[in-house]
């Protein structure tokens, strides 16, 4: 009787083992997505041809709290005109949307312009500051809209799409709070021929 008693024990003990290590792993692999990094996918043509459709990438998190952002970084983050949409002040959407549970779009883009900076897109160029940037590196075609000159507000930075003449991006509904940054896209991870950094 005896024997049959510890058996029991020791399956039940077992089980509890197997649920507590699940439930540990999932709380882990939960906080490692909202903090850490997280995987992508792209659903669309925008940053042609740097990112292809159905590309795979990793987006690191970690910068979001040493507040490095930088001109040319690829950010994946929620678009302003969707805020409106949320009740982004409560509690339980801030908690949901820190941990990546939203149905809130994401969308990825290059960072062009940054806080205080004055951008003008004019005669197929980007300028900063009345500079000409040179991006020839990245882009699909050079601009065939113009736009600005508008002075970037702080805390706020002007994103667009590679492929600048099929982009949703901020020469249509405008800058960028940082705070609406989600991270950095850093690595692409399939497919495994395109497999790399990105810059």
């Amino acid at each position: 009787m005896k024997f049959f008693s510890n058996k029991k024990k020791e399956k039940k003990s077992k089980t509890y083992e197997t649920i507590e290590t699940i439930v540990v792993a999932l709380v882990l692999a939960i906080f490692i997505r909202a903090t850490v990094a997280e995987a992508r996918y792209i659903p669309s043509e925008s940053m042609v041809p740097t990112l292809l459709v159905r590309d795979r990438l990793i987006v690191e998190k970690i910068s979001n709290y040493t507040g490095t952002i930088n001109r040319g970084d690829i950010v994946v983050f929620y678009p302003p005109f969707e805020e409106a949409k949320f009740d982004k002040n409560s509690l339980i959407s801030k908690t949901l949307k820190w941990l990546g549970f939203t149905s809130q779009s994401a969308y990825i883009k290059r960072v062009i312009g940054l806080p205080g900076e004055i951008i003008e897109i004019k005669d197929g160029y980007v300028f900063i500051n009345g500079e000409k940037l040179d991006e020839s590196s990245y882009i699909k075609e050079k601009p065939i809209y113009e736009y600005g000159p508008i002075k970037i507000p702080d805390n706020e930075v002007f994103v667009l799409g590679d492929n600048r003449n099929n982009s949703a991006d901020s020469h249509v509904w405008g800058t960028l709070p940082i705070e609406n940054i989600i991270g950095h896209a850093i690595i692409r991870f399939w497919p495994p021929q395109r497999i790399g950094t990105l810059n």
